[in-house]
């Protein structure tokens, strides 16, 4: 028997839910945040650049928050301006991430690795608690943290130790959430991008030799686009992925099934 085509589109709608996404300025983060607009959701865009994000804001009738998540203050008053706007979250989405050098590991600052740390292991952690009550309240929620591929492989010629430990950090923080946090329906997952053109990466796409680089070490015949990656996050923050929680998702072209 054939599936019913509209019961496809359902499990994959997330129509008048409150949706937090940070990082959306720009990249993978601001490519969520669309994809989940789309989907129907109300979302909150939160970043740094505020003409940026304010643009962002416009274009999927989202809502802005300007905020450096790197201050305790700024950060903490995100999800009360989120519920007063638009109503309690049901959706987070920890897609902010940088990176603060690129020294080799017996150099890297120490402020440097602290930076890292906080932005993407105890940022996503504060909002996950902040967002907590709401998603009990509601009855359910999902959340998602945008990680990295180099959480789980070394990647040759691109140092990156206190990234990689962060970004790993992040699965062991969802599996951690999701565990604790199930029996409200809570559900905590990680994607884990490969790579894909951001300000990040955006020297690997300039020069031949990048993207030969690029090319050579992935199995698909393709560069990844923000729109292949962007269907794992709604898959995971909807009814379609009710069931999963505590896992990292990898995205990037068969790089670490190699």
């Amino acid at each position: 028997m054939l599936a019913d085509p509209d019961t496809g589109r359902d499990l994959f709608s997330i129509e008048g839910r409150v949706a937090v996404v940070t990082g959306a300025s720009s990249g993978l983060g601001e490519g969520v945040a669309r994809a989940l607009a789309a989907a129907g959701a109300r979302v909150a865009v939160v970043a740094r650049r505020h003409e940026r994000l304010a643009t962002v804001a416009e274009e999927i009738g989202g809502h802005p928050i300007s905020c450096d998540l790197l201050d305790v203050e700024h950060l903490d008053r995100i999800v009360p301006q989120v519920v007063e706007a638009l109503g309690p979250p049901e959706i987070l989405v920890n897609a902010a991430g940088g990176m603060f050098t690129h020294e080799r590991a017996e150099t890297e600052p120490l402020d440097a690795i602290l930076d890292t740390l906080k932005l993407h292991v105890v940022t996503p952690l504060r909002l996950s608690q902040e967002v907590f009550p709401h998603m009990v309240s509601v009855g359910r929620g999902a959340i998602v943290n945008i990680s990295s591929i180099s959480g789980h492989v070394g990647i040759p010629s691109i140092p990156q130790a206190s990234y990689a430990a962060s970004k790993m950090g992040l699965s062991g923080l969802a599996a951690e959430l999701a565990v604790q946090w199930a029996a409200m329906s809570i559900r905590v997952n990680t994607v884990a991008p490969g790579f894909f053109r951001s300000e990040i990466t955006e020297e690997l796409y300039e020069t031949d030799r990048g993207r030969a680089w690029l090319e050579r070490n992935t199995p698909l015949p393709y560069h990844g686009r923000v729109e292949d990656f962007v269907g794992a996050v709604l898959w995971l923050v909807s009814d379609a992925g009710r069931y999963v929680t505590g896992q990292t998702i990898i995205v990037d072209g068969g790089w670490t099934a190699r």
